[in-house]
């Protein structure tokens, strides 16, 4: 059952494997989530597989309703999707968990011009968003398993009151969110994805992940 004192979370992508795991780990925990998709139709549908505390619409609807946006789309659709959703997610936190992955080669590590998907998110959105960046590494079928993943989520703001609130809800749906500094540095989750994909292929694993060591008398992010 979600829980009334906690933010709404609309997942743009949430048809996908991430955003729909992500979807089911924090309905899990309480949360009320909206999934969004360009289709309504298949949202709502997927909505009422994935079960209590989660509901469907467009990715506009999706963005209108929630209190916290997570983009989970392919970088392929990321600005056109952000352009679709601007002038509904002013004021808020936008969480980008979008990957710069440039098939066929996905295993190498091809981040764009400007730095990061975070980065571009942020100069599309304006000011008046605060941009998150997490959740590149986390394997969508740990998600899906039920339960908390088994690894670490790295979070990325130039906003330090919105990078708590996104370790957090993290720690609801993994071991722990961890603080990785400002927006820029999110570079680095993003081409680890790269690295993690190339390892799950080597070592023929489903979702190697990572975990951050030496953290455990910290105080704070």
């Amino acid at each position: 059952m979600s829980d009334s004192s906690k933010p709404v979370i609309g997942i743009i992508g949430g048809t996908g494997d991430l955003g729909s795991g992500l979807a089911k780990a924090w309905a899990a925990a309480g949360y009320k989530v909206v999934i969004g998709s360009r289709s309504r139709d298949k949202a709502v549908a997927l909505a009422a597989e994935l079960g209590e505390g989660i509901v469907g619409e467009d990715n506009v609807g999706a963005a209108r309703l929630a209190d916290v946006v997570v983009l989970a789309v392919p970088f392929a659709s990321h600005d056109a999707t952000i352009a679709e959703i601007k002038d509904v997610v002013q004021g808020k936190i936008v969480v980008d968990a979008a990957v710069p992955l440039v098939p066929p080669k996905v295993s190498t590590v091809q981040l764009p011009s400007a730095g990061s998907a975070a980065q571009i998110a942020q100069g599309l959105l304006g000011e008046g968003v605060r941009v998150v960046s997490a959740f590149h590494n986390v394997g969508a079928a740990k998600l899906h398993k039920g339960g908390r993943a088994e690894c670490d989520v790295l979070v990325f703001s130039d906003d330090k009151e919105a990078r708590n609130q996104i370790i957090e809800l993290a720690g609801a749906v993994a071991n722990r969110g961890v603080g990785g500094g400002v927006l820029a540095n999110s570079a680095a989750a993003e081409a680890l994805t790269s690295v993690l994909i190339w390892i799950n292929r080597q070592y023929k694993v489903p979702g190697a992940g990572i975990a951050i060591t030496g953290l455990e008398d910290a105080n704070a992010a």
